[in-house]
C-alpha cells in the first residue's frame, strides 16, 4: 500500500469516527411549554441562542430540537407571557417549562375575539413589532405589508408615502376590513382606508394580522378580500423611550419621539409618540406633510386592564391622482400632441406635459392639495373574571374634517356653482360653432364627520371548548359641501366661501356574532361562527355636480361561517372552511345608480406544516360572488375609482408561503399566489350596443403574485434581507382588452435591500439601531396602477366609445434609498 493510499485510508477513518462521535454526542431535547394553568401553549418559540437553533410548540405545547449533549441556555417566549431563560441539561427528562402571563396578555384581549390562531380554519399572516420595525423608515403600512402573500401596494406619489393603497387577492382597499384595537377604521361612507391620516402609525403598532378571504367575523364593513386588524403598543414594564430619524430620496424624512413611564406604583403607565413625515414624492410636486401623535394611559392589576388612547394628526398632500399618459411614459411625441388636443389642455398644461418625464404631474396650481385632520379617542376595559371567563368593552369617537382645494381655469361648468360666479370670457364649443361662457375659480370640497363606536365581547373557556360572543354598534354622520374661495368674477350678492352644494349623510351599523371552537377529540376541532349585521344609510342633498342624491336604504345581513381543523401529528395541520359575507354599496355606488348589495361565498382548504427547519402554509381558495362591485377602470373628477356590477364572478387560487432555515444564519421566506379571476358572462356597451363578452378577467387581478425574502444574519445584532416581488400582467377594466391596449398593465419585478445593525451600549442609550433600505435596487421603471377612463361630470358605462384619451398610469419610483437611526434609552 502506497503512502498516499495510507493517508486516504486514515483520513476516511478519521472522518467516519468524527461523524459517529458527533452523532453519538447529539440528542433530541424535548419538552412542553404550558401557561399558568398548566395548559399547553400552541406556537410558543423555543430558541437556543448559542446554537442559533429553534422551534415552535405544536398543538399540545410540545417541542423537539436536536442539540449536542451538555448544558444549553434555552429561551422560551410567547405573546402575552414573560420570556423565560434557563440552563437546561440534555439529561433532563419530562421537561416542562411554565410561562407566567404578564399584563400584555390583557392587551391581546383587545383583538383576540376577531383574530385567528393556528387552529382556526382561516388563512392569515402575522407581523410583530420587531418585524415591522426593520423597514419602518417613513413609508406607510400598505408598503410595509407589500411582501405578504397576495398583497400588492401602490402610492400616488410613487415613493410609498402619502396616498398609499393595498390590494389583497385582487380586492381594493375599500373591500379590506381594517380595525384598530377592534374598532372599525374604514370610512363608513366610502368604505375606504385612508392611511395618509395615520402617519407613522407603524411606530405605534404592537402586532397586526392579515386574514385573507372572509376570515373570522369582525367589526365594521364586511371583508371581501381580507381583514387587517391592528393592535397598538402594549404596556411597558420599564421606563424608556426612543428617538428615530430617517432620511432618503425625494426629500423624504421621518422624525419620531417615543416615551413610556413604565409601570408606576405597579398599576399605571403613560406613553406617547410624536411624529413628522415629509416627502417631496417621486412624482413632480406630489409632496406629503404628515404630523401625527399617539398618547396612551393605562391601569392594570392582576385581572384588569383599562386603556385610554388618543391618536391622530393632520395631513397635507399635493394631488397626483390624475396619473401620467402612456405617451409621456414612452416618449411618444406625436402621442403627447394628440393627448393635448383630445383633452383640451391649456397652454401651461401642454408645456408641462411636453417638458416633463415619467414623473409628470398634471396639476400646476401651487395649492392643489388635500388637507385633512382626524383624531381618534378610544377607551378599552378588559376584565378577567376567572381562568374561564373574560370580557372586553371598547368605546371610540373619531372626529374628521378637511377639504380638497382645486383651481379650475377656463371652466365652462358655471352652472355647477349655483350662481356664485359669472363668465369672464367665452370659448367656442367642440364644433367651433357656439360661444360657451367660461371663468376661473378656486373651490374647496369639504368633509365634516363624526364617528361613534361601542364594541363588547365575552370569552368563555372550558376543556376543549371555547365560545366568544360579541357585538358592535357605530353611528356615523358626515356633511359634504363645497365652497368657492376665489372667482375671477363673483356674481352680485355673493361672497367668498358661499356654498354651492351640500348634502348630509348618516349611517348606522349594528352587528353581533357568536363563535364556538369545539375540540371533538385530540386531533379534530370544529369551528362555527355566526354573525348578523344590520345597516342603514341615509343621505339627502346635492352632489358636487349639483345632482340630487337622496338615499334611504336598509340592509340586513346573515353571515355564517364554519370549518374543521385536523391535527394529523405534531407537524401537520389541515383545515377546511366556508364563510359568507355581505356588503352594502358605498356612496359613490349610490351616485352611480348601484344600490344592490354584494354577496360572497368563500371556500378555503389549507395545510400548515411545521418542522425544525421548515414552516409551510398552503391553501386553496374559491371565492364566489353575486353582484360583485368591481373597479370599472374609470375614476371620477377627484380620483376615486368608479365601480360597476359584474353580475356573477369568482376567484380561484392557490397560495403558498414558507419560512425555510437553510443554515443557522441563512433563511428563505418565499410566497406565491396563483389565481384565476373571472367575471361570468360579462355584459358591456360597446359603441352603443350591449354585448355579452363571455368570461372576462376581473380588473386589477393579476393571475400571478410572487414574493421572496432572503435573510442572512451572521450575528445576533446584524441582518441583511433581500426582498423581491413579481406581479403578473393585469387589466385595469373588465372588458378583456376589447377597447384599447391602454386597458392592460404589464407585469413587473422589483427588489429591495434592507440592512439592520444594532449596537448595544452601556452608557446613555440601551442601544442604537441603524437601518438602511434600498428600494427598487435594480432601478426598474414600472407602473402598478392606473385607469383608462376619466369622467368629469357624468357617470358613463365604460365601453361606450372606442377612443380612450383619458388613460393615466401611476409610475412608481426607480432606485431610491432610506437610512435611519433609532436611539433607545
Amino acid at each position: 500500500m502506497s503512502f498516499i493510499e495510507k493517508v486516504k485510508k486514515v483520513a476516511f477513518l478519521m472522518v467516519l469516527f468524527t461523524t459517529l462521535l458527533v452523532n453519538a454526542q447529539s440528542v433530541i431535547l424535548s419538552g412542553q411549554v404550558v401557561n399558568d394553568n398548566k395548559e399547553p401553549l400552541v406556537g410558543a418559540t423555543v430558541i437556543i441562542r448559542d446554537l442559533r437553533k429553534g422551534s415552535t410548540t405544536d398543538f399540545d405545547g410540545n417541542f423537539k430540537i436536536k442539540v449536542p449533549t451538555g448544558k444549553h441556555l434555552v429561551e422560551v417566549s410567547f405573546v402575552g407571557y414573560r420570556t423565560v431563560k434557563k440552563q437546561i441539561n440534555t439529561n433532563t427528562s419530562n421537561l416542562i417549562i411554565q410561562l407566567t402571563s404578564e399584563d400584555n396578555v390583557l392587551d391581546e384581549v383587545l383583538v383576540s375575539s376577531i383574530r385567528a390562531n393556528k387552529n382556526t380554519p382561516v388563512t392569515y399572516s402575522n407581523l410583530t413589532k420587531k418585524e415591522i420595525a426593520k423597514r419602518n423608515l417613513g413609508q406607510d403600512i400598505p408598503v410595509l405589508l407589500n411582501y405578504l402573500p397576495s398583497v400588492i401596494s401602490s402610492s400616488d406619489a410613487g415613493a410609498g408615502v402619502g396616498y398609499t393603497y393595498m390590494r389583497v387577492r385582487g380586492s381594493d382597499a375599500s373591500r379590506v376590513n381594517v380595525t384598530i384595537n377592534g374598532i372599525p377604521y374604514n370610512d363608513a361612507e366610502s368604505q375606504g382606508t385612508f392611511w395618509v391620516n395615520l402617519g407613522d402609525f407603524a411606530s405605534s403598532t404592537q402586532s397586526l394580522q392579515l386574514q385573507r378571504g372572509v376570515g373570522t367575523s369582525t367589526n365594521g364593513s364586511g371583508a371581501f378580500g381580507a381583514s387587517l386588524n391592528i393592535l397598538t403598543d402594549a404596556i411597558s414594564e420599564e421606563a424608556g423611550g426612543e428617538i428615530s430619524n430617517s432620511f432618503g430620496s425625494f426629500g423624504t424624512r421621518k422624525h419620531t419621539v417615543k416615551f413610556t413611564s413604565g409601570k408606576l406604583n405597579d398599576h399605571f403607565e403613560f406613553s406617547g409618540r410624536l411624529s413628522n413625515i415629509y416627502s417631496d414624492g417621486y412624482v413632480d410636486r406630489a409632496f406629503t406633510d404628515l404630523k401625527s401623535y399617539f398618547l396612551q394611559g393605562s391601569y392594570t392589576d392582576e385581572n384588569t386592564l383599562i386603556k385610554a388612547l388618543a391618536f391622530g394628526g393632520s395631513e397635507k398632500t399635493y394631488q397626483a391622482w390624475f396619473g401620467t399618459p402612456k405617451a409621456r411614459l414612452t416618449g411618444d411625441k406625436q402621442g403627447i400632441e394628440d393627448f393635448i388636443i383630445n383633452n383640451g389642455l391649456t397652454p401651461a398644461q401642454a408645456d408641462n406635459l411636453r417638458n416633463s418625464d415619467r414623473r409628470y404631474n398634471h396639476y400646476l396650481y401651487d395649492n392643489e392639495t388635500d388637507n385633512y385632520w382626524q383624531d381618534h379617542y378610544q377607551l378599552h376595559w378588559n376584565e378577567k373574571f376567572s381562568d374561564k371567563l373574560s370580557t372586553t368593552i371598547g368605546l371610540n369617537y373619531t372626529r374628521g374634517k378637511g377639504y380638497f382645494e382645486q383651481f379650475e381655469d377656463d371652466t365652462d361648468e358655471i352652472s355647477l356653482y349655483n350662481g356664485i360666479v359669472t363668465a369672464t370670457d367665452t370659448k367656442l364649443d367642440d364644433d367651433g360653432v357656439t360661444l360657451i361662457p367660461i371663468t376661473d375659480v378656486i373651490r374647496r370640497r369639504w368633509l365634516d364627520n363624526h364617528f361613534y363606536v361601542i364594541n363588547a365581547s365575552a370569552t368563555y373557556k372550558l376543556d376543549g371548548f371555547e365560545i366568544i360572543a360579541g357585538g358592535s354598534y357605530s353611528n356615523y354622520s358626515n356633511d359634504h359641501y363645497g365652497e368657492v374661495i376665489w372667482g375671477s368674477d363673483l356674481a352680485a350678492n355673493t361672497n367668498i366661501r358661499d356654498r354651492y352644494y351640500f348634502s348630509d349623510a348618516k349611517k348606522h351599523d349594528l352587528s353581533s356574532f357568536i363563535k364556538t371552537n369545539i375540540k371533538v377529540n385530540d386531533q379534530l376541532s370544529a369551528y362555527v361562527d355566526i354573525q348578523g349585521r344590520f345597516v342603514s344609510y341615509r343621505t339627502q342633498g346635492l352632489t358636487s355636480d349639483r345632482a340630487p342624491l337622496n338615499v334611504d336604504k336598509d340592509f340586513n345581513f346573515f353571515n355564517p361561517k364554519a370549518g374543521l381543523t385536523y391535527n394529523l401529528n405534531n407537524s401537520n395541520i389541515f383545515y377546511v372552511s366556508y364563510a359568507r359575507a355581505n356588503r352594502e354599496p358605498n356612496r359613490n355606488d349610490f351616485e352611480g345608480g348601484n344600490s344592490q348589495h354584494e354577496t360572497l361565498d368563500d371556500f378555503e382548504l389549507g395545510w400548515r406544516y411545521d418542522s425544525e427547519n421548515i414552516k409551510l402554509n398552503t391553501n386553496l381558495f374559491y371565492m364566489d360572488y353575486t353582484n360583485q362591485l368591481v373597479l370599472s377602470g374609470a375614476i371620477n373628477d377627484v380620483g376615486e375609482p368608479i365601480r360597476e356590477t359584474s353580475g356573477n364572478s369568482f376567484r380561484f387560487g392557490l397560495e403558498i408561503d414558507a419560512d425555510i432555515s437553510i443554515t443557522e444564519k441563512l433563511s428563505l421566506k418565499p410566497n406565491a399566489a396563483f389565481s384565476i379571476n373571472k367575471n361570468r358572462d360579462f355584459n358591456a356597451s360597446i359603441d352603443g350596443t350591449l354585448e355579452n363578452l363571455g368570461n372576462t378577467d376581473i380588473s386589477f387581478s393579476p393571475n400571478v403574485i410572487l414574493g421572496n425574502s432572503l435573510v442572512y444574519q451572521p450575528t445576533e445584532n446584524i441582518q441583511f434581507a433581500f426582498l423581491s416581488k413579481f406581479v403578473g400582467e393585469q387589466f385595469m377594466g373588465n372588458l378583456g382588452g376589447r377597447i384599447s391596449d391602454n386597458e392592460k398593465l404589464d407585469s413587473y419585478f422589483t427588489s429591495d435591500l434592507n440592512i439592520v445593525y444594532e449596537i448595544k451600549t452601556n452608557k446613555i442609550f440601551k442601544s442604537i439601531v441603524l437601518t438602511g433600505l434600498v428600494n427598487n435596487i435594480f432601478d426598474r421603471e414600472y407602473v402598478d396602477r392606473g385607469y383608462y377612463f376619466f369622467f368629469d361630470d357624468t357617470w358613463t358605462t365604460p365601453g361606450t366609445t372606442t377612443t380612450v384619451d383619458g388613460a393615466g398610469f401611476y409610475p412608481q419610483a426607480t432606485r431610491n434609498f432610506l437610512i435611519g437611526a433609532t436611539l433607545k434609552f
